[in-house]
């Protein structure tokens, strides 16, 4: 299985907590105004990249942690499903995930390949980037209106559970 990447950023500090490996995957569709990469909108940018090569370079980084960011990435979610499942049981990583969609709009969608992928992410960044709501001393976010959601606790409460340091 392949994903459109954009770029891969190796030991980053800003998309989540402690060193991470940051894949940034092609395509939004939200065209949030005051995007910080407005590059990654085009769903055809970037470059094809197996699950197993993005595997190679995660697993060669023991320190470093994961986020999905982009664009969006679910807009790619079955691939990125794979990736998060591989990511759960061969390492004992963490995973983010950041996307423009809302935790409530996900979950009435149902999508098979993002419930999939909902099932292996630690934390999910939700919201679009709203410019009139910026706030730079936010905790890896841009906006107010973004929220840091707990997956797996809010799953299992059946409502929005905070991630807390």
């Amino acid at each position: 299985m392949n994903l459109r990447v954009l770029d891969i950023l190796e030991d980053t500090t800003v998309d989540g907590p402690g060193f991470r490996t940051s894949i940034y995957l092609a395509g939004c569709r939200h065209r949030c105004p005051g995007c910080h990469n407005p590059e990654s909108w085009n769903e055809g940018g970037g470059e094809e990249v197996s699950v197993d090569e993005l595997m190679r370079v995660i697993v060669n980084d023991p320190f470093a942690h994961v986020t999905l960011s982009g664009g969006d990435p679910l807009l790619q979610a079955s691939g990125c499903a794979e990736l998060a499942r591989r990511v759960k049981t061969e390492t004992d990583k963490t995973i983010w995930c950041y996307t423009g969609y809302t935790w409530e709009q996900l979950l009435a969608e149902g999508d098979t390949g993002v419930m999939s992928l909902l099932q292996n992410l630690d934390v999910l960044v939700d919201g679009p980037f709203v410019q009139a709501l910026r706030n730079t001393d936010l905790l890896f976010r841009g906006s107010s209106n973004q929220r840091l959601i707990d997956v797996q606790k809010s799953l299992h409460a059946g409502e929005v559970v905070p991630w807390e340091r």
